[in-house]
């Protein structure tokens, strides 16, 4: 519940900063490099040496992997349908694929399966979410923010140059290592203030009308991340036979709302910001009805 009060009053706080136009417009983008610069790479640092590779984590990350690769092509795939800009489809690319698996992974999940499928939980947020974000997050981000003509080299360098990169490239160095308690208690602090002021940023930037253009990928951004994802994670668990706990665990996290850092990091990088933050803000809204739908489905 405490999650589900922080999502709640975070964005109302967010929003009602931006009706009375207590701060400056330019706040959520100030926000949103601050997320991306400091708490997302801290994040990284503590998390990722902590993985550890074993054949109880194969399931959970095939699902993470697959689902976001079915997904991305559905993007892409609406993309060419309808002509969308490079900002549109990189957006969508963001917001419609990376999964909040922990912040209402966890609470939802726990809700539904109980804690013996907290494991699971996060083994998917880990393995796949995590690693999306700070590997393909960060080519989307380069790639589809990148102006002019596109050139391997300007991609590359954006790439190798974009702070979740580096933080995921100096984690995996260290894989097994323990950091110094000091380091890690102010890695800690910093990683703490990405969730509250994420969801303050969506809060400033969150549009409840929207021009009329926005409507069309709004509506398919959230029945891919909402409805066919979990399809996909279930046909995934059909095929392979995996129709228990980790099976479970992992159709429940293909269904979960868009990750909330995707939103800041598709913002921070001009890929259609008022949509991306839309995507972000319905997604949440919408998924507690989504979730509870998929409960009765497979639990």
């Amino acid at each position: 519940m405490e999650n589900f009060a922080l999502i709640a009053i975070a964005i109302l706080v967010g929003y009602v900063l931006q009706k009375f136009k207590i701060f400056p417009e330019e706040t959520s983008i100030i926000l949103n490099k601050y997320i991306i610069y400091i708490p997302l790479p801290a994040i990284i640092l503590l998390q990722v040496p902590k993985l550890t590779f074993s054949f109880d984590v194969l399931i959970p990350t095939i699902i993470a992997w697959l689902v976001m690769a079915f997904s991305a092509l559905i993007v892409l795939f609406f993309a060419r349908i309808y002509s969308w800009s490079k900002e549109i489809t990189g957006s969508l690319l963001l917001v419609s694929i990376l999964t909040n698996s922990s912040i209402m992974g966890i609470p939802i999940i726990e809700l539904y399966l109980g804690e013996e499928s907290l494991p699971y939980v996060l083994i998917y947020d880990q393995l796949g979410t995590f690693l999306a974000l700070a590997a393909y997050g960060t080519f989307v981000t380069a790639y589809y923010s990148a102006s002019g003509n596109i050139h391997a080299k300007v991609i590359v360098q954006k790439i190798i140059t974009f702070p979740s990169f580096i933080a995921l490239i100096f984690a995996l160095l260290l894989l097994g290592q323990e950091f110094n308690p000091l380091i890690t208690g102010v890695l800690g602090q910093f990683a703490a203030t990405l969730v509250p002021v994420a969801l303050v940023s969506v809060g400033l930037q969150l549009q409840f009308k929207l021009p009329k253009d926005d409507l069309k990928p709004l509506s398919i951004a959230l029945l891919i991340k909402l409805i066919l994802a979990p399809l996909i994670a279930i046909g995934i668990c059909y095929l392979f036979g995996w129709n228990n706990l980790a099976g479970k665990a992992s159709i429940f996290e293909a269904g979960m709302a868009p990750m909330i850092t995707a939103g800041a990091m598709a913002s921070m990088a001009g890929l259609a910001p008022r949509l991306s933050v839309a995507i972000v803000g319905y997604g949440i809204i919408f998924s507690f009805l989504t979730t509870y739908i998929l409960s009765l489905i497979i639990v």
